[in-house]
């Protein structure tokens, strides 16, 4: 099992870390006391395959508490079960400043040194020498756009970076009104209908009968070899660019034969090369 601690100054993008492990598929708790770390380790350990990544934020939030992590990697370091590391986030003074005026958000030792968010950044810093120095992984975001900084952390974190992003392919009917979540849309129209051969008409483009039909015209298997070639180029745009989340939708009159024959077969086609992907069928349901 993956463990890894997020830790760092405050402001250094911990959150914005923390929201790209969670993409790219870790269980993540923010704000956990040191003390809690090796017990809540336990608990994924023995989570039978459930949990098998995990991201763990802890910081100076913690107060005194913190000041424990230390003895906590120690603990975590000696269970076989565990393939633990630290990732530590740091920014500039100048920076940290900066984000903290314009996010108007107090630093977490703010009245313990009255208000002066240098001397809290610098208290902070001092205090996170040590867990610092046993970092496994080192980002300075100081001068990483949010983009850069998923493009880093996704990166180092994820073996596959086809993982980084889900593709959510889906059939509809235009009759029934256009897909409102697609980013991107295919009209398949143009293609032989199979709702107008009768021992058809009643099946859908999950059954082979109408696939089949669909995918004997030459006009088909063009179109197909075109969107292919078209997600090959789209794809890994999406993924450089830092997309989580992209809707491929093909729509036909009624969402039960064309589309679903494209959805299916687009389906099992990035799935084939590795990208992580789902499917939906949003009418094909209706009109029974």
């Amino acid at each position: 099992m993956r463990f890894l601690i997020v830790t760092g100054l405050s402001g250094a993008g911990k959150s914005g870390a923390v929201n790209v492990l969670e993409d790219i598929g870790y269980y993540c708790i923010d704000n956990i006391p040191p003390q809690l770390i090796p017990k809540f380790a336990d608990i994924c350990i023995h989570s039978k395959g459930q949990m098998k990544k995990v991201a763990i934020v802890t910081d100076i939030r913690g107060g005194d508490l913190f000041f424990d992590l230390e003895e906590s990697l120690d603990s975590l370091k000696e269970n076989g079960d565990l393939n633990v590391s630290v990732l530590f986030l740091d920014a500039g003074d100048d920076t940290l400043i900066r984000r903290y005026k314009e996010t108007r958000r107090k630093h977490p030792l703010d009245e313990q040194y009255n208000g002066s968010l240098n001397d809290a950044i610098q208290a902070e810093r001092k205090a996170l020498e040590a867990i610092r120095a046993r970092a496994d992984h080192y980002i300075d975001t100081t001068d990483m756009s949010v983009g850069q900084l998923r493009e880093t952390v996704t990166e180092l974190f994820t073996d596959n970076p086809n993982e980084t992003m889900a593709v959510k392919v889906m059939s509809f009917g235009f009759k029934y009104g256009a897909s409102r979540e697609a980013d991107i849309v295919f009209d398949v129209r143009c293609l032989p209908n199979p709702f107008y051969i009768p021992e058809l008409k009643s099946h859908t483009g999950q059954e082979s009968c109408v696939r089949d039909y669909v995918m004997q015209f030459e006009q088909s298997k063009e179109l197909e070899k075109k969107l292919r070639e078209l997600f090959d180029f789209l794809i890994p745009l999406y993924i450089h660019e830092g997309k989580t989340q992209l809707v491929i939708a093909f729509g036909c009159t009624g969402g039960k034969h064309r589309s679903v024959t494209f959805a299916e077969r687009t389906y099992a086609y990035l799935t084939e090369k590795g990208i992580k992907a789902r499917i939906s069928h949003r009418d094909i349901g209706r009109g029974r």
